[in-house]
């Protein structure tokens, strides 16, 4: 499971012309799933993210959660996290999952994130052509892995 995790002032996903979710400040989640992700790969990813301290404390050191801000989050699925680039110029998605696996795991990854923040979370919509618009606080931009936990 990867994603990659902005900090925004504001974020929102519209699809078809209609805004499907829109957040204020928080975070912005990419997230890509792979054929061998499963529940632990979602708690540890979940758990990561809640605690990741990204938000400036009084003193404008980055040392506060989501948690302890209150902040909102938006979740968008992102199979091209999952590219494969080395061969040849045309990525291949061969390491992203079908979405008969990915999609059941993105629905659990958004419903324990959501139980973990207290709070409901926006979400895109898996396989639909998205217009994700945000505006990066910080600019504040990290990549996280389960296949590198250490």
């Amino acid at each position: 499971m990867r994603t990659v995790i902005q900090r925004v002032s504001k974020a929102s996903v519209t699809i078809e012309g209609q805004v499907k979710s829109q957040i204020r400040q928080g975070m912005l989640v990419l997230l890509g799933i792979c054929d061998d992700d499963d529940k632990e790969d979602i708690e540890w990813m979940v758990r990561k993210i809640i605690n990741l301290r990204i938000f400036d404390d009084e003193n404008g050191v980055m040392n506060k959660s989501i948690l302890e801000t209150g902040g909102d989050i938006l979740v968008v699925s992102q199979f091209t996290l999952y590219a494969s680039y080395k061969k040849g110029n045309r990525p291949s998605w061969i390491k992203a999952a079908k979405p008969e696996t990915a999609v059941p795991l993105y629905e659990e990854f958004c419903r324990i994130l959501q139980l973990s923040l207290g709070k409901n979370i926006g979400t895109g919509e898996f396989g639909a052509n998205m217009k994700v618009e945000l505006l990066n606080d910080g600019p504040v931009t990290i990549c996280m892995d389960t296949k590198n936990k250490e």
